[in-house]
């Protein structure tokens, strides 16, 4: 069956959340890709914002940050290494701040705006930045799937890491959203989800993201 298409007036917001490794940037990116929408990481973010600030270490780190905000060019946010332990580190601490939380809450909402088209990935987004998101999927996957699964992708850049470290990390960083005040890890109650456990090849993931927002779109749009 061909898989439908948006026309150029149509409207589709997607919103993408999870867990640390459970697979909601690969299925957010590539149901982006399939569908024509523009895609934004909160992740990658807050990671650049964590990177600013450890570069340029500012006295008003909020106003800094606005500033960096303002101008920044998402393409080139792929040029620089946001992966690193000390930025991973510092983003879970620093994402915990309401005050940094509203400046990048600000970006992604002037984003979704921008375009008719959009899905955002991250952990608040159809609970915080996207509340009348068109989808909301919610991505979920036992520790040790997770773990594996960001060890191998770390594993490309420090042959020396251990998988148990990672696992641990991964434990840390879930706790840290699912425990902070501001904006925490949730699943919002018409979310639908998309389990990478058990769903652990990427066309299977894939099927079923895409049967739902082709849902949608006929409901919307008609077929």
């Amino acid at each position: 069956m061909e898989n439908l298409k948006l026309k150029k007036h149509h409207k589709l917001v997607i919103a993408a959340d999870g867990s640390a490794a459970s697979g909601k940037t690969t299925g957010a990116k590539r149901i982006s890709k399939k569908y024509g929408l523009k895609f934004l990481s909160s992740g990658l973010l807050y990671r650049f914002a964590s990177y600013q600030i450890l570069k340029y270490k500012p006295k008003n780190r909020i106003s800094f940050l606005r500033k960096s905000f303002k101008k920044l060019n998402l393409n080139k946010l792929n040029m620089i290494n946001l992966h690193s332990a000390k930025i991973s580190e510092h983003t879970s601490i620093i994402a915990k701040e309401k005050k940094i939380r509203l400046v990048l809450k600000l970006f992604q909402k002037r984003f979704a705006k921008r375009f008719s088209k959009v899905c955002i990935e991250g952990r608040d987004i159809g609970t915080v930045i996207l509340p009348k998101a068109d989808i909301k999927f919610f991505f979920k996957c036992d520790l040790s799937t997770a773990a594996k699964r960001r060890f191998k992708e770390l594993k490309k850049k420090n042959k020396k890491i251990k998988f148990q470290i990672v696992k641990k990390q991964l434990q840390i960083r879930n706790f840290r959203d699912l425990s902070r005040k501001n904006s925490p890890l949730l699943k919002s109650s018409d979310a639908v989800i998309v389990n990478t456990g058990k769903l652990r090849k990427i066309p299977d993931m894939m099927k079923k993201m895409s049967e739902i927002v082709e849902k949608k779109i006929r409901s919307k749009y008609g077929s």
